[in-house]
């Protein structure tokens, strides 16, 4: 029986992996690298318990010259810039290894907030205004368009990172001036600021299973902390978690259906995880997408998974499943 086309994957022969030696490729020198190094050790314990031959490749010191040769296929336990921003997945492609997740495209879109938002805008996805900051353009200037165009308070976080990292509330231009003036030790180089949307955080997975694409149960947080920050994402004790959600139905099935417009929208492949912010005023809106979720096995996606019905080893072997499902060319 044929699949239906919304939910069909190009698909190639998928070998046995029981018989691949699968490199978990996390660390790196992202300023997410603690959270990229959990997600690997997770992976690969899972992996290995299932009797699959892994090893753990922590690239702050292994260079991905090193893996041709000593690999089969990579699992991508990578977060943030140079890992999560297509840059890997350039070197994995010259180097015809195959790896999981999206191809470079798609993971550039993903990783750099301000071009993904102006997809989403294009497509008529509701995604909150902004204000890119502008190093050419000063700080007064920058301050004179948020107070005509979004007002306070108002979300400031780096255009190309994660984890809530270097992220946080402005409420007034006081602390936004603070937060927008450059400093010498910056982690990120490019910010930009969001209008700031009160509401629950929300999140959805799609993960790829046997060629096709499966939306997961919709994930969402009630953090203990004035947002959803780093601490609240790494601390159980500072969040209540629902999963499935207890959003209103109608607000999670459309969260679902927007999910896949973002996944086929960048070009995804394999994974994506799509948050939200279900506002108290009604509002549904678009936050971002990662191309690389969070592999821990305490994490979101794998906490949908789980809700899905799919347990957290048969999630790791699915993920890395779809390194050879891609397309024969994936841009």
């Amino acid at each position: 029986m044929s699949r239906s086309k919304e939910n069909r994957v190009t698909t190639t022969t998928v070998p046995d992996i029981a018989g691949l030696r699968i490199g978990v490729l996390c660390g790196g020198n992202s300023p997410e690298r603690q959270g990229s190094i959990a997600s690997g050790e997770h992976a690969s314990k899972a992996l290995a318990a299932a009797g699959i031959t892994t090893e753990l490749i922590d690239l702050g010191d292994t260079p991905l010259t090193a893996l041709p040769g000593r690999i089969d296929v990579a699992l991508l336990g990578l977060h943030g810039l140079y890992g999560e921003d297509g840059k890997v997945q350039g070197a994995l492609e010259v180097a015809r290894l195959p790896y999981t997740g999206s191809g470079v495209l798609a993971s550039a879109l993903g990783m750099h907030k301000p071009t993904l938002k102006y997809l989403f805008t294009q497509a008529r996805i509701d995604t909150p205004a902004w204000v890119p900051v502008d190093r050419d353009i000063s700080v007064e200037s920058t301050l004179s368009a948020v107070r005509h165009t979004l007002g306070y308070p108002v979300f400031v976080k780096p255009a190309s990172g994660g984890g809530s990292l270097a992220a946080g509330i402005a409420r007034d231009e006081v602390a936004l001036r603070a937060m927008i003036t450059p400093t010498d030790d910056e982690q990120y180089g490019e910010y930009m600021i969001e209008e700031y949307v009160q509401g629950i955080p929300a999140t959805v997975g799609l993960i790829e299973v046997d060629g096709r694409l499966v939306t997961l149960p919709v994930h969402d947080v009630e953090p203990k902390t004035e947002f959803y920050d780093y601490a609240a994402k790494h601390d159980p004790a500072l969040r209540v978690e629902h999963c499935p959600s207890l959003l209103p139905a109608t607000t999670t099935e459309s969260m679902q259906y927007v999910a896949k417009r973002v996944f086929r929208m960048i070009g995804a492949h394999g994974v994506l995880r799509v948050d939200f912010i279900a506002g108290v005023n009604g509002r549904t809106t678009v936050l971002e997408c990662n191309t690389l979720p969070g592999l821990s096995e305490r994490g979101n996606l794998a906490t949908m998974a789980k809700a899905g019905g799919i347990p957290y080893g048969t999630l790791m072997q699915h993920i890395v499943r779809t390194a050879y499902t891609k397309p024969g060319y994936l841009p």
